[in-house]
């Protein structure tokens, strides 16, 4: 099997034999592991002044950052950040992916029209709506949701460039939702189940992420239909085990190394944390394997490559 076709069946929760999937929702250590600046951390302003040379070694660098990655750490899946973002570079980027990878890898990219968290500048704007405006902000996410199942149907019949999309509005704190579990049933959970059941109706499969404490509110998640759950944050007190407990024959779960140990843990913490998230994780199949969030900027790519060195050892299915 291909990475992909291994990355599908732990996404169907379907046995598989070797290893685990692994991938990282993103990973922003190129620079020091493989000496590329990640593309998201790039700009450019002169895009439109550049010759199409230019353009393709842009397409380029892009391809073979994230190919080279992958192919260091074993990783089955590849999120894709397109810059620049307009749906010719896109589709220029994914091309020039499958062009020299094939179909190896899994290609998402970012798809969620949700409203995560407000930012500290809009927060009591945004929570003041909620009470005063809550039918514009459905219409918002309507609107939201149309313009990214337009280019999702445009890719679509590209053929075959994209395989699914990860939901990444964060939903939670540490401690609690930010949503009330009744605003979530109101506001988010309607929107994000009709993307889930628009995208799978294209033949997309869906990657659910949220950070935090998700489990008021991971009933209303599930039933929304997600192939999958990213992250199981134990910062957020997520339990890794309990989840496979209740949802694991419903949804796939990706995570959950704890990043906080990660950081500042120390390296026996570290090594046992892994251990146990192979361990809750890959019983009973449906098991991506993963940070809690992903290798952020300022993350030990030393403790990386341990997490991942563990992986390939142990993380095999007999």
């Amino acid at each position: 099997m291909t990475e992909r076709e291994r990355f599908i069946k732990a996404l169907k929760r379907e046995p598989i034999t070797g290893h685990c999937p692994t991938f990282e929702l993103v990973f922003f250590l190129t620079l020091e592991s493989i000496g590329k600046i990640h593309v998201s951390q790039q700009s450019f302003g002169q895009w439109d002044q550049m010759s199409k040379t230019e353009q393709k070694l842009h397409f380029d660098y892009i391809a073979d950052m994230y190919i080279e990655t992958a192919e260091k750490y074993g990783h089955s899946a590849i999120f894709v950040h397109p810059n620049p973002g307009d749906y010719d570079s896109i589709v220029r980027i994914l091309e020039t992916i499958r062009e020299k990878s094939g179909d190896k890898y899994f290609l998402m990219m970012h798809g969620d029209p949700t409203f995560e968290i407000p930012n500290g500048d809009n927060m009591m704007d945004f929570t003041v709506r909620l009470y005063e405006d809550m039918d514009g902000l459905k219409k918002e996410q309507e609107e939201r949701l149309n313009s990214l199942a337009d280019t999702a149907e445009k890719l679509y019949k590209c053929g075959g460039l994209l395989d699914g999309f990860a939901l990444c509005a964060d939903y939670c704190f540490n401690v609690n939702p930010f949503y009330s579990p009744s605003v979530f049933a109101e506001l988010i959970a309607p929107c994000l189940k009709k993307t889930i059941d628009t995208y799978r109706a294209m033949g997309y499969y869906t990657i659910k992420h949220t950070d935090g404490n998700i489990m008021p509110i991971i009933d209303q998640i599930v039933q929304c239909g997600p192939d999958a759950l990213h992250s199981l944050d134990p910062q957020g007190g997520v339990d890794l085990g309990e989840v496979k407990r209740l949802y694991g024959d419903k949804v796939a779960l990706c995570g959950n190394v704890n990043c906080g140990l990660l950081q500042t843990g120390t390296e026996e913490e570290v090594i046992a944390d892994v251990h146990r998230s192979l361990r809750q994780g890959m019983e009973g199949w449906g098991y991506i394997f993963c940070t809690s969030n992903c290798a952020y900027t300022g993350l030990s790519l030393e403790r990386y490559e341990l997490m991942n060195r563990i992986w390939r050892d142990e993380g095999i299915y007999r």
